[in-house]
């Protein structure tokens, strides 16, 4: 009976120490489940703090964009407008020379002709 009661004893203590090694594994796992969510949630801040500078930039340079785009419209039409302007100056010229040709062909008293361009 001895023997029996060693025995048990035995079992008892090989018991206590597999569940006090378990709850160590435990304790160790549940420390890193508790660090692993808490850099998920940094994580997490992080990725929506990002998200939002994101908006914004992409907000900031779509209104750049479109206004960059004006300016390369207004130049566009200015450019085309300064050349109608250049065409007609010429033919102004070309049109004011050939009439100032005519008036002194035609005798015009003090009227002299246009230097030619």
């Amino acid at each position: 009976m001895f023997q029996q009661g060693a025995a048990l004893q035995s079992y008892n203590n090989e018991l206590v120490k597999c569940i006090d090694e378990l709850c160590a594994k435990r304790d160790d796992l549940q420390k890193q489940i508790r660090d692993e969510e808490e850099e998920k949630n940094r994580i997490q801040n992080d990725l929506q703090i990002l998200t939002e500078k994101l908006a914004k930039i992409n907000e900031s340079l779509a209104k750049k964009v479109a206004t960059r785009n004006d300016y390369d419209k207004t130049i566009t039409e200015t450019e085309a407008a300064y050349v109608k302007i250049i065409d007609s100056s010429h033919t102004l010229l070309n049109t004011l020379q050939k009439e100032a040709s005519v008036l002194k062909d035609k005798g015009v008293p003090g009227f002299k002709s246009l230097p030619n361009s």
